[in-house]
């Protein structure tokens, strides 16, 4: 048993509708280990980007919920009408495969790579109604996006997130506790790879466990990592490079549905028998006949029933195959599989309606693995889900890059698309975001639900908003007359590349924290790296986003929210993969990081993947004012960006959070916040900056939040940078309640700023805010309306407390109509409860 599991590479799945349900090992670390990550994390209160939040009363149980355990007690007997596969992630570079599974009763979903959130929040898949995540592969490919997920779902009040994958998925959930924070509110629960079968309402999953051969290509081509063999780093007295080597991290799934009881045979004997108990309610009926479809025998009226009196046969269902085939190393154990062929031609099951290939095209090009595809009849389709497909994910994000265009195209510059595409000579379909298959109630491809991405429909929705198109004429106007401009001193460099300017989690149109400051024509620092970066990267620079890897040398991360480095592992193997595509020698970066991100690296490296190659780390504290700065790496990583100063400060936001600032040769220095309330230590570094990145999560008003979860305002941010006298101040991370826009404050003048997504500045910025007023009046017409509701809600609740210490009666006085005239400093309260709110 202990070799076999050391050499499994992958697990697939069979899923089949049956009746028991599947056993769980609930998730559960040893106490030895759980205080040790407790030790090494950030404060506990801290841990959670949504900010410590005030006790709350829990929460209703869910619906979906409620109608499961009514199932469960025989309540429910009818199955699914409707089940249907949808693609989540087409494979793309910038967004991997992902597969999303409906019923009425439940939901799946097959992997979850950096970006899934973010795709199902936009196009409402609804992550709340997930019953299991399966992972065909431990691979940051698969479950990149999955701590997010988990966070997001105890944030909804999901009880439960079961979790099925190859050995080392219960090490990566120990690893996500070290920057999660407490779980406690949401169970955590891992199938074990080993479990053959679990089953529920809709299906069956067994699991099939496939095994790479040992003397294959160690390598990835969807990912061009190099396997950990040849990485030149090894770390002294662990396993890692047996558990590497001999786990493997590929996984075959193979599903079978198998859907509910038809009608009856003897109509008049059901019809009877059914009459009998239509009075006494489903509760009564609904155990009887879910005996007789579990092919049980019931007593009525003294005499026994038996199922094939009043049931027919069962409906076996359609099933379908989900298999990733990652190398060329597990394709012939592929082939070979006993259990996978079953459902080929001449097989022991029906033929399977669906073959779902997690595969890279050069796997789809052997020979052997076509003859594998072509051993299923013509009845079956192929859906392939790999880099060559050619389809829009983000079409938010799309959207409004394309109308921010309009304003400035070189600072709002176009997303770039991939066209690649290839053919194989096996019939199949090239995935397509939110492409389905429908398995009941009909067999069927269903198309309507891929978005549209119409360029010319976006610009005339712009083009419509009142005033936009006269601002911008006078935005270009104000670009051609600009001194500086037309003088030339409008600098290239330093050039900032917003990829993320969001809070908290991944949404439509803002991603989380992410900025790229190209230094020089071949320098790049990276100011934080949260989820979905990589994929922001290809998006803004398509084919030549390699180019871009190649340049990064530095990345800064502020602090062990997940929001601000959960991107970072895929920027770290994408970046390998380009140095390899460029012919270029592979050199790791320089991560200037709290000590706490060591800590999740070692134990990502250890039972996961290996990592610790690709950076060289530089804890924050040592480059902060007066800390000893003796390291050799750290002098060299300053000399390699041509740079005089790189410093840090710690900031008022969790334990362990910094900003930092870089101060080049040519005299310009930029400031970046990170998370932080007000901070004069960030103040005193970033005196008379060239610019200030500032975060500004919240509007002015919401003080109060602000101070709660360790946040600043609008003004607060701005009142930063004027106290520093920066140059220019860039806002930043935005709260996803103001998707689009925020709420300007009356300290908005013409060295402020407003960030997006994509958005690319060098030192000059011309006057944005006018065309944006425009192109979003609607939306900030709408937040001025809640900030007026808002604002009266808290005028009355400060009145009513102001009466009701009026209506106390004074010390002495008896009776009813007793008060207290108000003395003056509760009239002084009350006035500055009024202005704080």
């Amino acid at each position: 048993m202990t070799k076999v599991s050391l050499h499994c590479k992958s697990i697939a799945w069979l899923f089949v509708r049956h009746t028991p349900t599947g056993r769980l090992q609930s998730f559960a670390c040893s106490e030895h280990l759980f205080q040790f990550l407790r030790t090494m994390t950030t404060n506990t209160t801290d841990n959670q980007h949504r900010g410590s939040k005030k006790p709350r009363a829990p929460k209703e149980t869910m619906r979906h919920v409620k109608s499961r355990e009514q199932r469960k007690r025989g309540v429910d007997v009818h199955g699914p009408a409707t089940v249907y596969a949808q693609v989540v992630g087409a494979g793309s570079r910038d967004n991997g495969a992902s597969l999303y599974v409906f019923s009425e009763f439940n939901r799946y979903l097959f992997n979850c790579g950096e970006g899934t959130q973010r795709l199902m929040q936009e196009h409402k898949l609804k992550a709340a109604r997930l019953d299991n995540i399966f992972l065909t592969r431990m691979s940051w490919e698969n479950v990149g996006g999955l701590s997010g997920m988990i966070l997001t779902l105890k944030d909804t009040g999901v009880p439960e997130v079961v979790l099925s994958g190859p050995p080392q998925l219960e090490k990566y959930v120990n690893a996500i506790r070290v920057f999660s924070g407490p779980l406690e509110e949401i169970k955590l629960a891992v199938r074990p790879y080993t479990e053959k079968q679990y089953a529920d309402d809709t299906m069956t999953v067994s699991q099939i466990p496939i095994f790479g051969e040992e003397d294959g290509p160690k390598c990835s081509p969807n990912s061009g990592r190099s396997s950990p063999s040849s990485s030149p780093q090894r770390r002294e007295g662990t396993s890692w490079l047996l558990k590497q080597n001999t786990l493997g991290y590929q996984c075959k799934l193979i599903v079978e549905y198998k859907f509910s009881f038809s009608c009856s045979t003897n109509l008049s004997r059901l019809m009877t028998f059914l009459m009998h108990f239509l009075h006494r309610g489903t509760a009564a009926i609904g155990p009887l006949i879910a005996a007789l479809k579990d092919g049980k025998s019931v007593t009525y009226e003294g005499r026994e029933i038996h199922p094939e009196e009043v049931c027919t046969l069962t409906d076996p269902g359609p099933a379908f195959i989900v298999v990733e085939c990652p190398s060329e190393e597990f394709v012939q154990p592929i082939c070979i599989d006993q259990q996978l062929s079953r459902y080929q031609r001449g097989g022991t099951e029906d033929p399977a309606a669906l073959v779902v290939h997690m595969s890279p095209e050069s796997v789809l090009k052997t020979d052997e693995y076509k003859q594998w595809m072509e051993r299923f009849p013509s009845t079956t389709e192929h859906l392939i889900l790999n880099e060559q497909v050619c389809t829009v994910h983000n079409v938010r994000s799309h959207k409004i890059q394309t109308q921010l265009n309009l304003i400035h195209p070189e600072i709002f510059p176009e997303l770039q698309h991939y066209k690649t595409k290839a053919a194989l000579h096996v019939p199949n379909v090239r995935a397509e975001c939110l492409l389905k298959f429908q398995l009941r109630p009909k067999i069927e491809w269903q198309r309507d639900a891929i978005p549209s991405c119409d360029t010319e429909e976006f610009v005339k929705e712009a083009a419509e908003a009142p005033n936009f198109l006269q601002e911008v004429e006078e935005c270009k106007r104000f670009r051609a007359t600009d001194a500086a401009v037309l003088s030339g001193r409008a600098e290239k460099y330093p050039e900032v590349v917003f990829l993320g300017t969001g809070s908290a989690l991944p949404m439509k149109i803002r991603n989380v924290s992410g900025n790229l400051v190209n230094i020089s024509a071949t320098q790049s620092v990276l100011l934080d790296c949260g989820e979905g970066t990589f994929g922001q990267l290809c998006r803004h620079y398509g084919d030549s986003v390699d180019e871009t890897l190649a340049k990064i040398s530095t990345v800064f991360i502020s602090h062990m929210h997940a929001d601000h480095h959960t991107g970072l592992l895929s920027l770290l193997f994408q970046r390998e993969r380009a140095l390899a595509t460029l012919g270029k020698a592979f050199s790791p970066i320089y991560l200037i990081a709290p000590v706490q991100m060591m800590t999740w690296l070692n134990l990502y490296h250890d039972h996961c993947e290996e990592i610790l190659s690709h950076v060289n780390i530089v804890p924050s504290k040592v480059m902060c004012e007066g800390a000893e700065v003796s390291k050799f790496k750290t002098k060299a990583f300053i000399q390699a960006l041509l740079i005089t100063l790189f410093q840090t400060c710690p900031v008022r936001h969790c334990k362990n959070a910094f900003a930092c600032s870089i101060t080049h040769q040519s005299g310009w220095q930029l400031v970046f916040s990170g998370d932080t309330m007000p901070c004069d230590a960030l103040t005193h570094m970033g005196k008379n900056a060239t610019l200030l990145i500032h975060e500004a999560t919240l509007e002015d008003g919401l003080e109060d939040e602000a101070v709660e979860k360790r946040h600043s305002t609008t003004s607060q941010a701005i009142g930063i940078g004027m106290k520093m006298n920066a140059e220019f101040i860039m806002l930043n991370h935005f709260s996803q309640r103001y998707a689009k826009i925020p709420l300007f404050s009356e300290d908005f003048n013409d060295r402020v700023g407003i960030s997006f997504d994509h958005m690319r500045v060098s030192e000059i910025l011309p006057r944005l805010i006018p065309p944006l007023k425009a192109l979003f009046a609607e939306e900030i017409g709408e937040m001025e309306e809640r900030r007026g509701r808002r604002e009266l809600k808290q005028m009355k609740e400060a009145i009513a407390e102001s009466n009701k210490e009026q209506r106390t009666p004074n010390e002495g006085e008896t009776g009813k109509g007793a008060k207290r005239e108000p003395e003056e400093p509760t009239q002084d309260v009350g006035s500055k409860r009024l202005k704080t709110n």
